[in-house]
């Protein structure tokens, strides 16, 4: 085959399985690596001695309303339905919904909210406005107020960010939905809600079932690899390809302390996030997801809890790319993205390579749109 015609591919994430599946059937040949000892990148799971199924690097919960994006996955998984939602373990113990709902309110403010517009009241009462919120702490007091905002976002984001609410930028929180009504959806706002029925890392295996496909682990990327490829779509942090000479590019990671516990123990949400100022962030109670309880356990099930870290710490595995208020690594990402573009025969994608806090059906929908344009202008 033409050296035009064969690809490599750095990462077997998502980013780089979708860019493999449209490549090979548009008839190139491809060479997919990856550092580490398996496919699926941070969506890799796998089934525990306790015999549920554990994703790898914490909870992986699809959601979009990305038709298209659905139906693609759905040429290589069963897709089970799956309405997400969450509790907060309050200093106290007790456990109220998360995001903020009506609930919510009536247990922290001990009262009965008879309609959405008393919910919306009891908020306009809390909240100090900000005209113009700069960061993600105004943004948040200008919404729910400093005691809401203490409670639930400040220990919470000093945890998982390393950083005051102050010194991030508003459209981490805005994400996060406010409900006015007794709904515990997590993702109110998404047609679909799924998770793979078989897990993720059969999902990857079905993607990558092509052939003109082959997968080599346990591989890190030099650039002689590059030799027999006519092009590179490269998904490795893009500072550590410029081995950090314009500064790094921090990133949260996540160490997992696996616990197992009694089944009989485990009930209500499969995520429990901490309020309180310890190291911990959050639980998830693998056997509360369908199909991740195979039957196959002695009675225990296994739960998660997480220990947020700088990647620094943690092997340099990284999770999160940090985005602060002042814009400062993103500037220093624009730097690395403008040597990436003198760069021939290779563009830098995925969350690390474009150093971008994006969610599986944005990585999956980015992918595809970029691959097929790349496809179309080199066919």
């Amino acid at each position: 085959m033409r050296q035009d015609k064969r690809v490599l591919i750095v990462g077997a994430g998502f980013a780089g399985a979708v860019y493999a599946r449209e490549l090979a059937e548009a008839g190139y040949l491809v060479d997919i690596i990856d550092q580490r000892d398996h496919i699926g990148g941070n969506a890799y799971d796998h089934v525990d001695s306790n015999g549920v199924r554990v994703h790898k690097y914490g909870p992986h919960l699809f959601h979009t309303s990305n038709a298209e994006v659905i139906a693609w996955l759905g040429r290589f998984s069963v897709l089970t339905p799956y309405r997400h939602s969450v509790s907060a373990r309050l200093p106290d113990s007790r456990l109220v919904p998360l995001p903020i709902n009506r609930e919510t309110l009536e247990t922290l403010f001990d009262t009965r909210l008879a309609s959405e517009e008393e919910a919306e009241a009891l908020l306009a009462a809390q909240a100090d406005p900000v005209a113009e919120p700069r960061n993600a702490g105004d943004y948040l007091r200008s919404r729910i107020g400093p005691r809401l905002t203490d409670l639930f976002f400040r220990p919470y984001t000093r945890k998982m960010w390393g950083l005051e609410l102050e010194d991030m930028d508003a459209s981490v929180v805005k994400r996060i939905p406010l409900r006015l009504d007794y709904s515990r959806d997590y993702f109110p706002n998404d047609t679909f809600q799924v998770l793979p029925r078989d897990g993720y890392t059969a999902l990857f295996t079905a993607i990558l079932d092509h052939p003109n496909i082959s997968v080599t682990l346990n591989q890190s990327f030099d650039d002689s690899l590059r030799k027999d490829a006519g092009w590179c779509f490269n998904a490795m942090a893009i500072d550590a390809y410029f081995d950090c000479a314009l500064g790094e590019l921090p990133y949260r990671s996540i160490r997992f302390h696996h616990e197992t516990r009694p089944q009989a123990e485990v009930t209500g949400t499969a995520v429990v996030n901490y309020t309180d100022a310890g190291p911990f962030t959050r639980e998830t109670r693998w056997c509360l997801l369908p199909g991740h309880d195979t039957g196959a356990g002695t009675g225990g099930t296994t739960v998660t809890v997480e220990e947020p870290c700088s990647y620094q710490d943690n092997g340099y595995e990284r999770y999160y790319p940090v985005k602060t208020a002042d814009g400062r690594y993103q500037e220093i990402y624009r730097r690395y993205a403008a040597e990436a573009a003198k760069i021939e025969r290779m563009t830098f994608i995925g969350r690390c390579g474009t150093y971008q806090y994006l969610d599986m059906h944005q990585v999956i929908n980015q992918s595809l749109v970029q691959c097929r344009k790349w496809i179309a202008s080199n066919s």
